[in-house]
């Protein structure tokens, strides 16, 4: 049986008065969607059908891809091509360790000033997944988008800045990840007493939760993931 690829899914971009800027944006968002730890992801880009699909000028796209590579998100590797670059194992453990420390944090401000709306938006990113195995692909996007709500709520622009330097690479382990074993069902109940813990303002327990949540992933991704 054939393996369906994971490539880019790229749109096309419009004039503007900075292309390079409009193409790092778009590229950084379809590096963002994709999932580059799946086994069959297509890690090597070409310029010229980028160019192509994109709508722009070679010119541009490379500034952009020069940005990526000085970011560490794509290697411009010399007569060999573009590549985007996927974590090892260890770093990806790093990564996820860090994540931990931001997102702990960010639960603990949270519980001390977070408006009623940013409670509501958790609850409504929790409570419709009592039967995760019906909304499967629903609740992977949700469960993404619950960890991000943790830090906006947080209040703490910088928290954010800094987390989504790893959020690439978390993102797409969480995702890959999350139907194993029984980490859905588990995930579900952690989110629930992490969104309790925040609307009682318990900022102690809302920290010890998050970061006991997330050094649950780290502990599956060490014992039963492999990372090419």
């Amino acid at each position: 049986m054939d393996m369906q690829k994971t490539s880019l899914n790229i749109v096309p971009i419009g004039e503007s008065q900075s292309l390079k800027t409009r193409a790092y944006e778009a590229l950084k968002a379809a590096i963002a969607e994709m999932n580059i730890y799946d086994d069959n992801a297509v890690l090597r880009l070409d310029e010229r059908d980028l160019s192509a699909r994109f709508g722009i000028s070679r010119t541009p796209l490379r500034e952009a891809l020069a940005q990526l590579d000085q970011e560490g998100l794509v290697r411009v590797v010399a007569r060999r091509g573009i590549f985007i670059v996927r974590k090892t194992k260890a770093e990806i453990l790093d990564m996820i360790t860090v994540w931990a420390a931001l997102e702990s944090m960010a639960a603990r401000l949270a519980a001390e000033h977070t408006p009623p709306e940013s409670l509501t938006e958790l609850r409504q990113l929790t409570d419709p997944y009592d039967d995760v195995s019906r909304k499967m692909g629903e609740y992977s996007d949700a469960n993404i988008r619950f960890h991000q709500a943790i830090l906006r709520a947080s209040g703490n622009p910088l928290i954010g800045d800094i987390a989504d330097g790893l959020f690439l690479h978390v993102r797409a382990i969480r995702n890959r990840t999350i139907f194993e074993k029984d980490r859905a069902q588990r995930s579900i109940v952690d989110h629930r007493q992490i969104v309790t813990a925040i609307s009682e303002r318990d900022g102690d327990l809302a920290e010890r939760l998050v970061r006991e949540h997330t050094l649950r992933l780290r502990a599956h991704v060490e014992q039963h993931v492999d990372i090419p």
